[in-house]
């Protein structure tokens, strides 16, 4: 790595309690640094990681105990923003670890004010996730986003025959309740 700089809300100044921590990464050789990542960060524990599928560049998201969202940003990587989740047995533990990781920016945002930007991520959070799994409407609120998920989650663990594990609900609920 030739940097890392702290970014966003908590380098302004301006964050809350539930900021996330946003760091801008510099490398020399991208590709060697994605391949070791999740090896490199596996000493922190992370409850939750995965490279963001909706970034316009590289980002790699963590959440942490507390619950603590991080993510590593690579600017100056470009990506293409990925389509809607399709749901099965497999995509069914990313799709849960997305679901928090973006209930959790959410949160952060709702806390300072964002309502506009909130709304709007509702609604490509109904298109990407929420819509996939089957939920009918988009959601108006972070709370009916965070009902329509776990009906949601719940019908296609019994419909594919599988179980998320609850470890990351569970650290996440600490952020609970959230507005209706």
């Amino acid at each position: 790595m030739t940097a890392v700089t702290l970014i966003g809300s908590r380098a302004q100044g301006t964050a809350t309690d539930s900021s996330d921590w946003d760091f801008s990464v510099e490398v020399d050789d991208f590709h060697a640094v994605e391949a070791a990542l999740p090896s490199r960060l596996a000493a922190i524990e992370p409850l939750a990681e995965q490279w963001d599928p909706l970034s316009e560049h590289w980002c790699y998201m963590l959440i942490l105990a507390g619950p603590t969202k991080v993510d590593l940003l690579f600017l100056a990587e470009p990506h293409e923003i990925e389509p809607p989740w399709v749901v099965s047995a497999e995509t069914l533990e990313p799709i849960d670890r997305h679901f928090w990781d973006w209930f959790l920016w959410l949160r952060s945002k709702e806390a300072s004010g964002k309502g506009e930007l909130v709304s709007a991520e509702l609604d490509k959070m109904w298109r990407h996730l929420l819509g996939p799994l089957g939920t009918l409407e988009p959601p108006a609120t972070l709370g009916e986003a965070l009902s329509s998920y776990l009906e949601a989650r719940e019908a296609a663990e019994a419909q594919l025959g599988v179980e998320v594990p609850r470890l990351l609900e569970r650290e996440v609920q600490k952020v609970w309740p959230v507005s209706s």
